[in-house]
């Protein structure tokens, strides 16, 4: 592909991606379907390890997919003592669409295959809306302030949401990956959000909460991850998909769910205050890595 002009690369990548979505996601719709007819533990377990397979196959052949780019460099740093027999609760910064493939490829053979936290109208997705449902991933609604000063019996569906899915993870191993910042990052939304942080959207800490109060007895570790394109950071997704994207730099970080991390985050207004003041901290950090990231790989172009 590295021949080829940019909008033909651009073309066949899509076209490819299709392909390997529906030819993945179709197996596991239809297991979904049987899981959802046939209520029973024991098929319920058989059918989301089929699932969690074809899943797989779909990150390798994502993977082979990326592959194809020969100008393409991984910098990564963190990957060691991970293990897919261990519960971990992701946390990773949001810059573009790109940032699912990367997570996807990257950790496929090292943790158990990542559930993502979905906006709600990912769901109408072709293929891949039914497909996440069938891998039991958690369908978020998010609210306005504006709208739940109206329609304050709203308030907390997502954690309510978040609850119901960490509870089917916890009979096997899982990777529950939460983007924090709630979107992706864009100029526009980092002026509207008043962000402290010059690469960063401020973090939201209900879902993580949440996710440790259900299950902060089986997660192993906390994997904090930060994303970077030093040398494609406008549009890394579209450079990704047209041969561009030249460079991904991750760096991952073993953090200890330890009792501080427990707490009422609804209820306890103290707990809820430290709780977001640790990720408050954690993001700051983030945003100093990925300013000293970008730093290094401008002075070495030069």
């Amino acid at each position: 592909m590295s021949r080829l002009p940019a909008a033909i690369t651009l073309l066949l990548s899509i076209i490819l991606t299709i392909l390997v979505t529906i030819v993945c996601s179709v197996p596991i719709i239809m297991a979904g379907i049987i899981k959802l007819l046939f209520p029973v533990p024991a098929v319920w377990r058989t059918v989301s390890g089929f699932c969690n397979f074809m899943m797989y196959c779909w990150c390798q052949g994502l993977a082979w997919l990326l592959h194809l780019n020969p100008h393409l460099k991984w910098d990564i740093e963190g990957l060691d003592g991970l293990n897919k027999k261990n519960w971990y609760l992701l946390v990773g910064n949001h810059r573009s669409w790109a940032d699912i493939v990367v997570l996807c490829v990257l950790f496929r053979k090292h943790i158990p295959m990542n559930k993502y936290f979905l906006k709600q109208q990912l769901a109408w997705i072709p293929f891949i809306g039914l497909a996440c449902w069938a891998l039991d991933m958690p369908f978020m609604k998010r609210y306005s302030r504006s709208y739940l000063i109206r329609h304050p019996e709203r308030r907390g569906r997502d954690v309510e949401t978040t609850r119901r899915s960490c509870e089917k993870f916890r009979a096997q191993p899982t990777t529950i990956v939460n983007f924090v910042e709630g979107s992706r990052f864009t100029e526009e939304k980092h002026r509207q959000t008043r962000s402290p942080y010059n690469n960063l959207l401020p973090p939201k800490a209900a879902g993580i909460a949440m996710a440790i109060s259900v299950l902060g007895d089986q997660f192993d570790k906390l994997l904090n991850v930060t994303l970077c394109y030093p040398e494609n950071d406008k549009t890394p997704f579209y450079d990704m998909l047209s041969g561009r994207l030249t460079r991904i730099v991750v760096r991952i970080n073993l953090v200890q769910v330890g009792e501080e991390l427990h707490g009422d985050y609804i209820n306890d207004k103290n707990f809820k205050r430290r709780f977001q003041l640790w990720l408050n901290t954690l993001w700051h950090d983030k945003d100093v890595l990925i300013n000293n990231i970008k730093s290094a790989y401008k002075n070495a172009g030069h």
